[in-house]
């Protein structure tokens, strides 16, 4: 539906290095990375907003590179609204419609989709923010746009507005049969939005896949660090078992699944949600190859979750319930057993 190739562009702060992209049609593409990555410059390209030094825009096979906005067929959904205050509800909605004749059926159509029809006649300056993004929303769908691009749309919003305009969007999205891509720093909104994440960083796109790739199978370690791996280690496999290896990384030796081969050195990555916390070791634990004896170094209380700081040789990260807690008794200095199964421990070569 959407290609783009060795595209690049240069606005001093920003910039986009030799992007190379497809989107399929229906598909919810999530582009995700830090604040500066140059991802709203690469919304704005494909928008006609900005026209690159280098490289192609092809949509449907069209080369749409020097097209202008209004010819590109893509409807664009801001994080500001940018909603027209002189504007009624509807005539914002209205605006673009270049059908003049069904312009009033079709924005009440939406507004009714989008259960803002009761707003249709009033100011802007009266929306609460989540009743601005439906309408900003509104507008975008209201030219039937072969391609949606949507920029940190929610994030301006309160949490609770967030998490219910996120499930209005992939609603939208899959009720209406578009083809979307959603610039966001926001993990959680990228996990629970997108088929595919593209990982953005410094004008680079690093890393394509499916969510569950992206967040447990980063293919370095600034990704990792981005989508919240926190336990990290530079070692060697010593031992090789099929596909069942030991690497070894300092003091403690670590079960892996990987193809890597024995003698590599390897980074190992585990995220901290995947790691068990007990009292006591499990010896008759068979899916849990891996039981580490640490010390709690600290204990941050994160609201839901509690997060432990341990160490004996190596240090590690993981989470606990607060109900996990208190009924596990855990205090600072207290001895405890990390578990994991060696299927959750990601394996890199270096």
């Amino acid at each position: 539906m959407l290609k783009i190739k060795s595209l690049s562009n240069d606005w001093g702060r920003f910039r986009l290095k030799d992007i190379n992209l497809e989107v399929e049609k229906g598909e919810f593409l999530v582009i995700l990375g830090p604040s500066g990555a140059g991802k709203t410059l690469l919304l704005e390209s494909i928008a006609g907003f900005t026209i690159p030094d280098s490289g192609k825009i092809l949509k449907a096979k069209e080369d749409i590179t020097s097209y202008s906005p209004e010819n590109r067929d893509i409807g664009f959904v801001y994080q500001d609204f940018a909603l027209f205050p002189h504007l009624s509800v509807r005539q914002n909605i209205e605006f673009g419609i270049k059908d003049q004749e069904n312009s009033k059926k079709r924005a009440k159509d939406l507004a009714s989709f989008l259960g803002i029809d009761h707003l249709l006649d009033a100011a802007p300056l009266t929306l609460s923010g989540g009743e601005k993004q439906r309408v900003t929303l509104a507008r975008a769908l209201a030219t039937e746009p072969g391609l949606m691009l949507f920029d940190e749309p929610l994030s301006s919003l309160d949490e609770r507005i967030q998490e219910k305009m996120r499930k209005e969007i992939k609603n939208i999205h899959e009720q209406m049969n578009l083809t979307s891509i959603y610039v966001t720093h926001n993990q959680a909104e990228a996990m629970f939005l997108a088929d595919r994440i593209a990982i953005m960083m410094e004008g680079e796109i690093v890393q394509v896949g499916e969510p569950e790739n992206i967040f447990y199978g980063p293919i370095n370690k600034q990704i990792a660090e981005f989508v919240g791996v926190e336990n990290i280690y530079n070692g060697t496999i010593t031992e090789k078992d099929d596909n069942l290896a030991k690497v070894n990384i300092g003091k403690k030796d670590i079960e892996v699944i990987t193809e890597t081969a024995e003698g590599k050195n390897v980074r190992i990555m585990i995220r901290p949600e995947e790691i068990f916390i007990g009292t006591e070791k499990d010896k008759n634990s068979k899916s849990a190859r891996n039981q580490l004896e640490l010390v709690i170094d600290d204990i941050l209380d994160q609201g839901s979750l509690v997060r432990l700081e341990l160490s004996n040789s190596i240090k590690l990260i993981a989470y606990v319930t607060r109900k996990s807690l208190s009924e596990l008794d855990l205090e600072k200095g207290r001895k405890v057993y990390a578990s994991f199964k060696a299927s959750s421990v990601h394996t890199v070569e270096r």
